[in-house]
């Protein structure tokens, strides 16, 4: 949200100009209209050089699937759009939500549709939803595809969720046990070493090793941490790059494990999105543009924009999608039956469903494996460390003797 200064005619005819928060200067003049008040000058009070639109974060996918569902409820309950507008602001917690609900319903009172209203708020309302809410208005049947919507963000959201619960106890093991590896190194073994030197006996080599990478580490950790927040920058920065980032996404679907999650989470929400457009009676053109916007990885949305192309000279989907040999042969093979049967909505969601499927048991197969691999590999280091502080003490012990 950002500040736009105004002047306008109360309605006494009197002039009045003030400052208003809005996210784009079409919303602040209905804002003002709503007070009453004609706009005759909305611009922004930004400072020069600084971006064109506003960096405020949206609604959250799951806060936004609920309004969905709230919404497509009221309405098919027989209230108005402005009534259920209403009745969602006074509902919802999230001030965030309430303030682009309120900013929809001055759109709508100002003679806009709800689609057009949406494109105002492309940060909380994604190119596929506004499509498919502007062909729900279009065909009269607004509630029943908002609560299709609805199903699809929820369904979105959960295996987002299921894959990421299924990453966190792999990554908190992990932490810990880097913790705990770091404590021995800098705290430990620093005092062990000193008795050690003490002794003046020679000490065993995987000791002088410990020992060296413990100096190591205390004095070089200030560079070690530029270093690396240096190629973490260099790297964000070369991947800004559009050739770049291509590149490297193409290097990503090859690797032998990652590249295979990653194409089956890309195309499980490619093919669902796709049939809730298709079904919604989007045209075929229109929900591939739209739902290309949902591929994470540069090189299947590369792939998808050409086959946009293709699609415009006469080609099948299925040909269209097939000719860049990198989406999967089960998403080609049910995108041409359900062209030949004329059921393209109903393969398109089985192919979903079947990435989805296939997603979950990749993630399941990579955390069995992870875990005794995580467990093995710093159970190794803590071995090493305990038998480089104890073989010295062994061999003291034995000269004691």
């Amino acid at each position: 949200m950002e500040g736009f200064r105004y002047r306008a005619i109360d309605p006494q005819g009197r002039p009045v100009s003030g400052i208003i928060d809005a996210d784009t200067p079409r919303q602040a003049r209905s804002l003002l209209r709503s007070q009453g008040l004609l706009p005759s000058k909305v611009e922004s009070v930004r400072a020069p050089g600084s971006p064109g639109r506003s960096r405020v974060r949206g609604i959250a996918p799951a806060e936004l699937a609920l309004t969905t569902r709230q919404l497509g409820a009221l309405l098919a309950s027989g209230l108005t759009l402005e009534q259920t507008l209403v009745a969602l602001i006074e509902e919802s917690p999230n001030e965030k939500t309430r303030h682009v609900l309120s900013g929809l319903k001055s759109e709508i009172s100002a003679g806009h549709s709800l689609a057009t209203a949406m494109d105002a708020y492309t940060r909380s309302f994604p190119e596929f939803f506004r499509a498919l809410v502007r062909a729900g208005e279009e065909s009269g049947a607004l509630p029943t595809v908002l609560q299709q919507l609805a199903d699809h963000l929820e369904a979105r959201e959960a295996l987002k969720q299921k894959t990421g619960m299924a990453l966190l106890y792999p990554a908190l093991v992990t932490l810990v046990a880097l913790a705990i590896v770091a404590g021995l190194v800098t705290y430990v073994v620093p005092q062990v070493a000193q008795v050690f030197q003490q002794s003046h006996q020679r000490l065993p080599l995987l000791t002088r090793a410990l020992l060296a990478t413990s100096a190591f580490l205390r004095n070089a950790w200030p560079w070690l941490l530029m270093g690396s927040l240096g190629i973490a920058a260099a790297a964000r920065a070369a991947l800004q790059r559009d050739l770049v980032r291509l590149r490297w996404h193409r290097t990503l679907l090859r690797l032998p494990f990652v590249g295979g999650l990653l194409r089956a989470a890309d195309t499980a929400r490619f093919a669902s999105t796709l049939a809730i457009l298709v079904g919604g009676g989007v045209p075929l053109l229109t929900a591939l543009g739209s739902s290309t916007r949902t591929l994470g990885n540069c090189a299947l949305r590369t792939a998808a924009d050409r086959a946009g192309g293709r699609l415009r000279e006469g080609a099948s989907l299925a040909q269209a999608l097939a000719e860049g040999r990198i989406f999967p042969p089960l998403l080609i093979h049910l995108i041409a039956s359900g062209e030949k049967s004329g059921k393209l909505e109903q393969m398109l969601k089985r192919a979903a469903l079947l990435e989805s499927q296939s997603l979950e048991r990749r993630v399941s197969i990579f955390i069995t494996l992870l875990e005794p691999a995580l467990i093995l590999c710093m159970g190794g280091i803590i071995l090493l460390i305990v038998l480089a502080i104890l073989m010295p003490i062994i061999e003291i012990n034995q000269l004691v003797r």
